[in-house]
């Protein structure tokens, strides 16, 4: 089985190039929805009351948005929500990998948006980095409602794309329309193909 990390960062497609590879029958491991699931654990429910207070919890439920917008604005709570979740979000991880590999899949791919920012990438036979200029990104996050002062405390806590893309196996440009990233995303399975081959070599 080749795994197959796929990054980006906020805007870049990331998500979108998934979704495609997911109706292609692919299985994607969607690092931050393993992370959504998680704050619904009790564990992680009390740990968050009890490092950023009980007003980020309201009737057993993180109140996600106010606390991602707090984190965000401090490194500091945004490194002890990560020592919370990461940890625990890799465990899932290598649970649901070793699941796959015992079903037989060949290829999986993980999503998420910080595997080089946490080393998980280390841990997957390729990276893949969806990418797109800096302009572009911004256009499409205005559109989906974020105001410039939001994508200003966002996108520096990600690692620039040109680094990402230094670090990637390949890289799914993301400049044009979904036909254009479509084309992108039958490039990198042709590259897979690639892959696929030179692991079965002896």
């Amino acid at each position: 089985m080749i795994t197959v990390g796929i990054t980006g960062i906020i805007g870049s497609g990331k998500t979108t190039a998934s979704s495609m590879l997911k109706r292609k029958g692919f299985e994607i491991i969607d690092l931050d929805q393993l992370s959504k699931d998680l704050i619904r654990k009790g564990e992680v429910l009390a740990e968050i009351r009890r490092r950023f207070g009980a007003e980020y919890v309201a009737e057993d439920t993180v109140d996600i948005v106010r606390l991602r917008d707090e984190v965000f604005k401090n490194k500091d709570l945004l490194r002890i929500l990560e020592a919370i979740i990461h940890p625990r979000v890799r465990s899932m991880l290598g649970q649901r990998l070793d699941e796959l590999e015992r079903e037989g899949a060949e290829v999986v791919f993980v999503d998420g948006p910080l595997l080089f920012e946490t080393g998980l990438y280390k841990e997957f036979d390729k990276v893949v980095v969806v990418s797109a200029k800096t302009k572009t990104i911004k256009e499409r996050l205005k559109a989906r409602g974020m105001t410039e002062e939001d994508i200003g405390q966002r996108m520096p806590h990600q690692i620039p794309l040109a680094e990402k893309e230094k670090m990637a196996d390949h890289v799914v440009n993301n400049n044009g329309n979904v036909d254009s990233l479509e084309r992108e995303v039958e490039r990198l399975l042709q590259r897979i193909k690639e892959w696929e081959v030179r692991a079965d070599a002896p």
